[in-house]
């Protein structure tokens, strides 16, 4: 499966937000990457240029490429509700994602992988698609053969049920998607509506 797998501390640089989690090097060097750093003096952004970046930023918080991310956007737009609170909802909804959510991977990176190696059931059964979109009252675990692996045990034991949408037994491996969570309950830092007006051009 297509996925980016390039320097993960550049591209946290590049927007200056740790979107791939806690990182060393952006906290040292807290400015865009480039021969000149800190001391390069940037041109004024235009205004395409600033809702491009937010889009490449959402793009690489939740690990989606360029076409799978204006499908989900195209169904956004063609959905009641506001487009931007719905993109990010239907993407909140993917199985990768909430799995990540749950605390059964350390990072969306992980999680994307345990679902592809058919460690993640739904309902019952093994769903190997990490876009795979989940629906209100759909049930995810970890598949039985796989709960003793060292990733999930040390992932569930440190995490925390912090999200409203998600309901997660940590005996049992085995969470519940309540349902789509309100935009207000999204902690990622993403001005959706700069996405939706450069779609809109």
């Amino acid at each position: 499966m297509a996925r980016y797998t390039g320097p993960k501390s550049k591209i946290a640089r590049k927007f200056r937000e740790p979107i791939f989690g806690p990182d060393k090097a952006l906290e040292k060097k807290n400015y865009p990457p480039g021969q000149h750093g800190v001391n390069k003096k940037r041109a004024k952004q235009s205004e395409y240029a600033v809702q491009l970046q937010e889009k490449q930023k959402a793009k690489y918080t939740y690990g989606i490429l360029e076409k799978q991310f204006a499908k989900i956007f195209d169904k956004a737009a063609r959905s009641h509700g506001i487009t931007g609170e719905v993109l990010l909802q239907l993407i909140e909804s993917r199985l990768d994602n909430v799995v990540y959510r749950l605390g059964i991977s350390p990072s969306r990176r992980a999680a994307r992988q345990l679902v592809s190696h058919a460690h993640i059931t739904v309902n019952g059964d093994v769903v190997n698609v990490p876009s795979y979109t989940l629906k209100p009252g759909d049930v995810i675990a970890v598949r039985e053969k796989s709960k003793a692996l060292e990733v999930v045990v040390n992932s569930v034991a440190g995490s925390v049920n912090k999200y409203p949408w998600l309901d997660f037994d940590k005996s049992a491996m085995s969470g519940k998607f309540i349902n789509r969570p309100e935009r207000s309950q999204i902690p990622e830092n993403i001005k959706e509506q700069l996405i939706v007006e450069l779609y809109s051009k």
